[in-house]
């Protein structure tokens, strides 16, 4: 049994408790909102130092910490690679929070859903006018629907031997009632939609790896290698 195994029933259990006290809702980076547990947080940055992309694509903008986080440790792996950050309907919080701060010239906010062509026309035209490796990153709308359809319109995308990071899977294994009167839960979401997803799709792996290391994420089984 691999220790990420051995430790999820502790981790569900810890955040069922944490969620009590809306603990993934009081976190900030450099002075923005983000929900992201600080061991996510150590994947992704080693995810980014290990690839270099020259480019980051982040479903979903929230409060805006999350593609702000991208966005520092781009800065400090040098270069000119960006973070192209996809919702159909952000937050003015979060707009106003990524056009207001210093690393916002990596950002580039697309305001269009990250299943539709124009999504993936808009990455294709990142990729061939800045070649060079890609990083995807999902964390917008949890339901099987929607992550498999991101996934099926911008996998192909992730060059090979980089990542794309499916975030909130640890909903199947979180108590059915925490997602009561939701669109998504137990059986419906990002976990089942990665299943389904690599059933059709033979170029990713699960890395175990990177949660063996984390023990506790909310990612289990989300941080999906592209072969080499």
């Amino acid at each position: 049994m691999r220790p990420s195994e051995e430790m999820l029933a502790i981790s569900v259990e810890w955040l069922t408790q944490a969620a009590r006290h809306m603990h993934l809702f009081k976190h900030e980076w450099l002075g923005e909102r983000f929900f992201h547990l600080p061991s996510d947080m150590v994947a992704l940055q080693e995810i980014l130092t290990s690839v270099r992309p020259r480019t980051v694509v982040h479903t979903g903008i929230a409060a805006g910490g999350g593609p702000i986080f991208l966005a520092s440790i781009l800065e400090l792996l040098g270069g000119d690679s960006k973070v192209l950050a996809i919702d159909p309907a952000p937050r003015d919080e979060g707009v106003r929070a990524i056009e207001n701060h210093a690393l916002g010239k990596r950002i580039e906010i697309v305001f269009c859903s990250s299943t539709s062509s124009q999504a993936a026309d808009l990455v294709a035209r990142r990729v061939e006018e800045c070649p060079g490796p890609l990083v995807l990153i999902l964390d917008l709308i949890h339901t099987q629907e929607h992550v498999l359809g991101e996934l099926r319109n911008l996998a192909h995308f992730v060059s090979p031997g980089s990542y794309a990071v499916v975030l909130d899977t640890i909903m199947e294994y979180m108590p059915a009632t925490m997602f009561e009167g939701r669109p998504y839960g137990k059986g419906n979401n990002p976990a089942t939609a990665v299943r389904a997803f690599l059933e059709e799709d033979e170029l990713f792996e699960v890395d175990h790896s990177i949660e063996d290391r984390l023990l506790m994420t909310l990612a289990p089984g989300g941080f999906l290698k592209r072969r080499s």
